[in-house]
Parts: C-alpha cells; sequence; structure tokens
C-alpha cells in the first residue's frame, strides 16, 4: 500500500505542474488586468507597480518565477489587497469554506444514502418513486434559485435565521448556507446509493443470505451497504473538494468570507496571484481526496488490490 501511495503521490507532481501552467497562462490571457480598474495613474506610477511585482518581465520569466515560488511554498503576494500575501488570505478564509463544506457533506451522506436504502428496499413503490421525484427535483433546480427561495421564506418572512453575513460561525448563519449546499448532494448521493443497493440485493451471495435465514436489516447493513457504498465513495472525493473549498454562489449570496467569495472577487479584479492559489488548492484537494478514496474502497472491497 505504501508504494501505491508513494506511486499516486509521484503522479499528482506533474499534474499538479500542469494544472498550474494552464491556469497562468489562461489568467495572464484573460482581457484586462489588476491594476485596470485603479484610478489613473502615470506611466511612471505604473512602471513602479509592474517593476514591484515583476509583471514588466517577459511572461516566461514571470512563469519561471512563480514556479519557483510555489516550490518554495510561496503562492506570492496579493495584487489587490494591500500588505497581504496569498497564503494570509487562504489561512484567513479556509475556516468558513472548511466548516461549511464539511457540515454540509455530512448532512447530505447522512440524508442521501438513508434515503437511497429506503428507495431501493421499496423498489418502484410509492417511497421509491417519492424519493426519486425529490432527488430529481434537487439536481435540476440550482443553488442560485433555492438559496434565494430559503432566504425569502426562512429569514426574511419568518425570522427564523439571519439573511446573511458571519457572526463569528453563530449556528444559526449556518444554517441555511448548509442546507443549500446539502440539498444536490442530498439528490446524488440518495441516487448512487439507491442503484447501487438495487445491484446489490439482485447478487448470488445476497439471495444466499437470505436463504440461510438472516434478517433483512443484518442483511443490508453487514453486507449489501458495505458494497452499495463503493461508487458513492468515488464521487466524494471530488465532491468533498468542491465544497471544501467553498460554494461561489452560495457564499456570495450569503456573504460569506469563505474561499468562494474571494475567489469570486479575485477572478473580477484580476488578482492573477490568489486566483492561482486557490486553484492549486483546488486541484491538490481533488488529488489528496481522490487517494483517500481510492484506498477506502480498497477497504471496502477485498477484491481491490493496491500494488
Amino acid at each position: 500500500m505504501l508504494r501505491y501511495i508513494g506511486r499516486r503521490l509521484l503522479i499528482a507532481v506533474p499534474t499538479l505542474f500542469l494544472v498550474v501552467t494552464l491556469a497562468f497562462f489562461m489568467m495572464r490571457a484573460a482581457p484586462g488586468g489588476p491594476f485596470d480598474l485603479d484610478r489613473k495613474l502615470s506611466p511612471e506610477i505604473e512602471r513602479n507597480i509592474e517593476a514591484k511585482y515583476g509583471m514588466n518581465k517577459p511572461l516566461l520569466a514571470q512563469y519561471g518565477d512563480y514556479l519557483a515560488g510555489v516550490a518554495r511554498g510561496d503562492l506570492g503576494p496579493s495584487l489587490k489587497y494591500k500588505d497581504k500575501s496569498v497564503l494570509d488570505i487562504l489561512k484567513e478564509n479556509y475556516p468558513v469554506s472548511l466548516r461549511l463544506g464539511l457540515t454540509a457533506i455530512l448532512l447530505a451522506a447522512a440524508i442521501g444514502i438513508s434515503l437511497g436504502v429506503i428507495a431501493a428496499l421499496r423498489q418502484n413503490r410509492l417511497a421509491d418513486n417519492g424519493v426519486m421525484a425529490l432527488a430529481i427535483l434537487g439536481v435540476c433546480v440550482p443553488t442560485f434559485v433555492t438559496a434565494p427561495l430559503l432566504v425569502l421564506v426562512f429569514a426574511s418572512r419568518l425570522g427564523w435565521f439571519p439573511i446573511a453575513g458571519w457572526d463569528k460561525g453563530a449556528v444559526a448563519n449556518m444554517v441555511l448556507p448548509v442546507v443549500v449546499l446539502a440539498l444536490p448532494q442530498i439528490a446524488i448521493i440518495s441516487r448512487l446509493t439507491r442503484a447501487g443497493m438495487i445491484e446489490v440485493l439482485a447478487s448470488n451471495y445476497v439471495r444466499t443470505a437470505r436463504a440461510k435465514g438472516l434478517g433483512e436489516g443484518r442483511i443490508v447493513v453487514r453486507h449489501a451497504l458495505r458494497a452499495a457504498l463503493l461508487p458513492l465513495v468515488s464521487y466524494l472525493g471530488p465532491a468533498c473538494a468542491g465544497l471544501i473549498t467553498g460554494s461561489l454562489v452560495v457564499e456570495r449570496i450569503f456573504n460569506l468570507p469563505g474561499l468562494g467569495k474571494f475567489f469570486v472577487i479575485s477572478a473580477l479584479q484580476r488578482d492573477y496571484t490568489v486566483v492561482m492559489g486557490m486553484v492549486i488548492v483546488y486541484a491538490a484537494l481533488i488529488l489528496v481526496l481522490n487517494l483517500v478514496a481510492d484506498l477506502i474502497v480498497a477497504a471496502l472491497d477485498p477484491r481491490v488490490r493496491l500494488s
């Protein structure tokens, strides 16, 4: 297993290099620059600013300097936030996205798996049809629709929760954003769990367990569910990365100081280094969580051998 992990980590290095390269040149190819929205500066001041951030060098030289900084763990300074580095911005804002993302994925997994199992055990019945109808609705309705609707009902009219903001992570401020983040994931997880359970419940070893007189609850929990969760585990890797690094729409709507909100603002302001830093963090999380998902699959499925 250690050899497998080492090989996957070695493969991750060129993958990250490719991500950094594509993101760097795509950001530079986008129209506009980080200082275009500021008040008009004299040519001399503009040249001094560009020299300060190394933007007066040829593009390939800038690329080489950036790669050298990333190799040292330095993601550079922010071009828009004075006296702040990219690492400072990430450290200040990742706790919000991490807390929201982990809460949302845990809630979605608990509810989605439960609904998927219920739907599979009552296939083609009322419960199954109801769960699948809700799942389709959850997948089809985007978050930028559900978020304003929940705010209108539960915040504006009923006054149960704050409309927006982050009061030092108070539970009331988390409820609506977490629900909005979790709803699409509940829909997807329930569908994956249902499909996996239906396939496993029709397998030979489940029939054998029933023939031996094992109770239905024991068959589901100890035999069927373990195998049915294998496709779900593979999906949860990138899903967790997306939720942990912040939802662009949800954090923007609820005015939360997370990574997603700063990613949008930095992209609009052409703050190259901040956008690049967040892309690197997101790519690294996907690579690590996919590796974790593969290890969990190997632990759940004795047929999988890691070498």
